[in-house]
C-alpha cells in the first residue's frame, strides 16, 4: 500500500467517525424530545443512552486509532 492510499485510507476512516459521531447525536436529541411527548418509560430512555454512549466510545477509540496510525506514517 502506498502512502498516498494510506493517507486515503485514513482520511476515508475520519470521516465515517465523524458520521457516527453526529448521526448519535442527532439521534439520540431526537429521541430524548419524542421520548419525552409519547411518555417514553425511562428505563428505555436509559436503554438509548447507553446505546449512545457505546457509540461515541467506540468513536473515541477510532479517533485514537487513527492519530496513532498518523504519527506511524508521519514519524
Amino acid at each position: 500500500m502506498t502512502e498516498g492510499q494510506k493517507e486515503q485510507e485514513l482520511a476515508r476512516r475520519g470521516r465515517v467517525v465523524s458520521l457516527v459521531i453526529a448521526g448519535t447525536l442527532v439521534l439520540w436529541m431526537l429521541i430524548q424530545v419524542i421520548g419525552q411527548q409519547i411518555g417514553l418509560a425511562g428505563r428505555y430512555a436509559l436503554l438509548f443512552d447507553f446505546a449512545a454512549l457505546a457509540a461515541l466510545i467506540w468513536a473515541i477509540a477510532n479517533i485514537f486509532m487513527i492519530w496513532r496510525a498518523r504519527q506511524k506514517t508521519e514519524g
